[in-house]
């Protein structure tokens, strides 16, 4: 279980790395709204996790609230979205999740709110790569499912409570990762269908 959880550190470090390129290079624009409350979340799930007991499933987790936190900080400059009112309900619905962790004394209840929590980021940021799919980098997505998957065989028990957030973060990144991938080849392939039109035109 220590390899696994050891691993899925890794794996949470590496995928941020190129979303960190591509941030910089202009080509991937974080939503600011989804990387707060991602921020935020990160950092409970790992004092949620601690306080359940969690061993090496916990690496995961605290890579991720490091990684997190420094997109939100490079989303200040670099990314886009987050001031709109629907943004702003659902960001305050996400933080009440927070709030619900805070005062729920239920291990698998509190890491649910977190889940939930989890969930409107990633609505928060569906529009944009629906319609932008380039706006943001496969591989990080891809490798934090993988990472879930690893965090959550590092549990080593059938344990609600510390297998629901990694097993939630695997299937929520894939998600995203599912909708990059269908989103670029739909386009690729409008585009290719336009430009064989432009060429069929006359002249």
């Amino acid at each position: 279980m220590a390899v696994l959880g050891l691993l899925a550190g890794l794996v949470s470090i590496l995928d941020f790395l190129p979303y960190l390129r591509d941030v910089l290079r202009g080509t991937t624009r974080p939503h600011r709204g989804t990387w707060l409350i991602w921020s935020v979340l990160a950092i409970v799930a790992t004092a949620s996790q601690e306080a359940d007991g969690a061993a090496w499933s916990l690496v995961m987790a605290v890579a991720q609230a490091a990684v997190t936190t420094t997109v939100l900080v490079l989303s200040l400059r670099f990314g886009m979205g987050g001031a709109g009112r629907a943004e702003l309900a659902l960001t305050a619905l996400a933080l009440a999740g927070v709030g619900g962790w805070l005062v729920v004394d239920e291990p698998v209840v509190a890491t649910a709110c977190v889940v939930l929590a989890d969930v409107i980021g990633i609505a928060l940021m569906l529009p944009k790569t629906w319609r932008e799919p380039g706006s943001e980098t496969l591989a990080t997505f891809a490798l934090a499912s993988l990472g879930g998957v690893l965090a959550a065989g590092a549990v080593g028990a059938l344990d609600a409570s510390l297998l629901l957030y990694p097993a939630y973060y695997a299937l929520g990144n894939g998600l995203i990762a599912g909708v990059i991938i269908l989103r670029r080849r739909a386009l690729g392939a409008v585009a290719v269908l336009d430009e064989g039109g432009a060429l069929e035109e006359p002249a």
